[in-house]
């Protein structure tokens, strides 16, 4: 039998696979180029990794099943199995500033009409492959998926040493992702994630049946984890790191498979989340897209940098991504949705005395009920009322206008809190729009904390929206909304097609609020619009690629905060995550440091009382205000680094570091309740000789003492709930 091998990449990252007349196109490898397997001088060794591989695209319809095994995995799918080679294409984009290189594989069972396209991507100098899948119904009887991978690659463990088992030899990063507890990342070994070699493969068996699986379900996209993860070589530091760019369901799996270990990860599946997908004749779907990062060495942080460079890469243009205005937000620690034009005139005073240059006017604007009325669940009353948008006249009795000029006149940009896709059972807009334009299941419109879901695949639902925003930014002039959303509305609602499941409703809607964002910001190129899901409940690409700034908790205590800042960039650049500054008059002064500095290497989302403080807190404020605008411009190009490992929850030293593209190092560290007074800071990577510079601390002076030859740190910190920031190499100097 013949076998043609194909080979497509760059010199960081390049791919190889396999097709031949009896089977699909296999994916047997992907690497460094000069790693590869060469099929001219190894062909034993493709043909065992040939064996082990998994088709380019794992499919399952509806009647085809699985062939060799049973169970809960989404590989071995008979409609994969039929999917043959007909032909593939490569793109090269010269000139463009990307490098972007492009390779679809078609495939096609002419007795099916099932036709699939893998597309995969790179940029030059970047070790990040891009992949999804088209599928298409090119025969005369509907087709119904229930599964389509967008990436599927067996052979992780080819590079382990003779007598070492996978279960410990690879080691498996998840990170957690709590509401006010987010990018809770831990590591462990297959096994101790419970995969085992159970020895069954010599007997004829694919392997355990058994997989490591991770799934979000409905709309909040990480509400429970984020939708990626780590595969990592225990001794070599060889890593995989991937992320699922959706912001609807998704599903990743690891398992084992005659003898190595398999990654896939996909959108929606029908076993997970009720998604299925019916295809007319005629009719194509696309999945959703992913990302994966291939480093040789350097584990978790390496993968980690790569990635970074990769979301940098294929986001959507904004100025903010260069400028990082410092913002101030009326809600954290503060009026807590309870704005009015008396409350926030002085704190706008308070906010530009500290440096602020947006100021967004946060929940409760648009609410006319009493101040401190409680509703259903015990939110605002408000809560179930929301939808159209409208000023309260009860709260802004001189108008809203007059509190905005008083925001454009203490020289701030001025900005509103919306929560665009949900409309409140009580709203007069509940009944003024159509049935259609909400989530719906067998027809009954959905309620989820009194609250209904708009659907913007309809047309009366997105022409709301676009009106609300329009009029917003028309009439009041403001540069900054802030889109909120606080339910999850589940699995999904009813499809217009017959036989597609509610999960393939979810993911219209999904699809459609990507488009109306970038609608939004091709009619508003300089508005600024803040990601925001209660807290970082929706923490992926498909959401950050388009929006410059997210808000990455809901996180009140001071004391517990740091450990999300110091964790951030693991799933958002620092240039885009925003962290709650919220000074209040009960602090100490090492706690107004520890207060400040957790928002200093990400994006300052000011909060709190600056107008109740006194004058020394006040100061200090401004001071760390204004040490930050003094190195901001190097953020959107820094990678971080842990230098004490990712934080634990109730960890008591804590450290960021952001190596900056001039070679600046920036390092955080905090001291927390119960944690020694110092602590040792490796800092291999810092070349220099010199200590550092102290940029930022409040409250009894750190002291810190640097081994320039063992590139080791130790820093004390007198007090506890306290927090300095360093700098190394330092260079602030803007580029001209």
């Amino acid at each position: 039998m013949s076998v043609t091998y194909l080979r497509w990449g760059t010199d960081d990252l390049s791919l190889l696979l396999s097709h031949d007349p009896a089977g699909p196109v296999r994916l047997l490898a992907v690497g460094e180029a000069a790693a590869l397997p060469d099929p001219a001088r190894e062909p034993e060794l493709c043909v065992r990794l040939a064996h082990r591989a998994l088709p380019l695209v794992e499919v399952q319809t509806a009647g085809s099943g699985r062939l060799g095994t049973s169970g809960k995995r989404h590989v071995d799918g008979a409609a994969a199995r039929a999917l043959r080679y007909t032909g593939h294409t490569e793109d090269h984009e010269r000139g463009s500033g990307t490098g972007l290189r492009t390779l679809r594989v078609h495939m096609a069972d002419e007795t099916t009409g099932l036709h699939v396209t893998a597309v995969c991507t790179l940029r030059e100098g970047l070790p990040v492959l891009g992949t999804e899948a088209y599928v298409e119904n090119t025969g005369d009887r509907p087709l119904t998926l229930e599964y389509i991978s967008s990436f599927a690659l067996s052979n992780l463990a080819r590079h382990l040493g003779d007598g070492q088992h996978w279960e410990d030899g690879m080691a498996l990063w998840l990170a957690a992702n709590p509401w006010s507890g987010e990018f809770r990342w831990s590591r462990a070994t297959l096994a101790e994630r419970g995969l085992y070699d159970v020895g069954m493969v010599p007997f004829g068996q694919t392997g355990s049946k058994n997989r490591i699986a991770l799934t979000s379900t409905g709309s909040w996209s990480s509400s429970e984890s984020l939708p990626s993860g780590c595969l990592e070589e225990t001794t070599t530091g060889r890593a995989l790191m991937w992320q699922i760019e959706h912001n609807g369901s998704w599903h990743a799996e690891i398992a084992d498979r005659f003898g190595d270990v398999y990654l896939t990860l996909s959108g929606p599946t029908d076993r997970e989340h009720q998604w299925r997908r019916r295809l007319a004749p005629g009719e194509s779907f696309r999945s959703v897209p992913v990302a994966t990062a291939f480093v040789p060495s350097g584990g978790f942080e390496a993968a980690l940098a790569a990635m970074t460079r990769h979301r940098r890469a294929t986001r959507r243009p904004h100025p903010d991504h260069q400028g990082l205005p410092v913002v101030f937000n009326d809600f954290m620690n503060s009026l807590m949705g309870e704005p009015s034009t008396k409350a926030l005139l002085p704190l706008v005073d308070a906010a530009a005395a500290a440096g602020a240059e947006y100021f967004c006017i946060d929940a409760g604007w648009y609410d006319d009920e009493p101040p401190g009325t409680v509703g259903p669940g015990g939110v605002p009353g408000w809560w179930d009322a929301v939808g159209e948008w409208e000023e309260s006249a009860a709260r802004f009795p001189g108008g809203l206008s007059e509190v905005l000029d008083h925001i454009r006149a203490a020289g701030m940009v001025p900005g509103l809190w919306l929560e665009p896709e949900v409309v409140g059972v009580r709203s007069p807009l509940a009944a003024a729009l159509p049935d259609e334009a909400f989530f719906r299941r067998d027809g009954v419109r959905l309620a989820e904390w009194g609250r209904h879901q708009l659907d913007l695949r309809h047309p009366a639902a997105r022409a709301h929206l676009d009106t609300v925003v329009d009029r917003l930014v028309r009439e009041y002039g403001v540069g900054y909304l802030k889109l909120d959303y606080n339910i999850d509305i589940g699995p999904g609602t009813d499809s217009p097609g017959p036989g597609d499941g509610p999960g393939d409703g979810l993911l219209g809607h999904n699809r459609a609020y990507l488009d109306w964002l970038d609608g939004v910001l091709d009619r508003h190129p300089a508005l600024v619009l803040e990601s925001c899901a209660a807290g970082g409940s929706r923490t992926d690409h498909a959401i950050l690629s388009r929006l410059p700034i997210h808000s990455v908790t809901d996180q009140q205590d001071f004391r517990l905060l740091p450990a999300i800042a110091a964790a951030a960039p693991t799933a958002v650049t620092p240039e885009q995550g925003a962290v709650w500054a919220y000074p209040l008059p009960e602090h100490g002064e090492a706690e107004l440091g520890m207060v400040m500095v957790s928002a200093m290497l990400g994006r300052v989302h000011l909060s709190g009382r600056p107008d109740l403080l006194t004058e020394e807190q006040g100061a200090l404020v401004r001071r760390a205000v204004d040490t930050y605008k003094s190195f901001r411009h190097l953020l959107p190009g820094a990678l971080p680094r842990w230098p004490l490992g990712l934080p634990g929850w109730r960890d008591g030293w804590l450290a960021l570091a952001l190596n900056a593209e001039n070679g600046t190092t920036l390092l955080a560290l905090w001291r927390r309740d119960g944690a020694p007074e110092t602590v040792a800071v490796s800092l291999f990577w810092v070349t220099g000789d010199d200590g550092p510079q102290v940029l930022f601390a409040a409250g009894p002076q750190p002291t810190y003492e640097w081994d320039g030859q063992g590139r080791l740190l130790r820093v004390g910190l007198p007090a506890e709930r306290s927090a300095v920031l360093l700098a190394f190499d330092a260079d602030f100097a803007a580029p001209t």
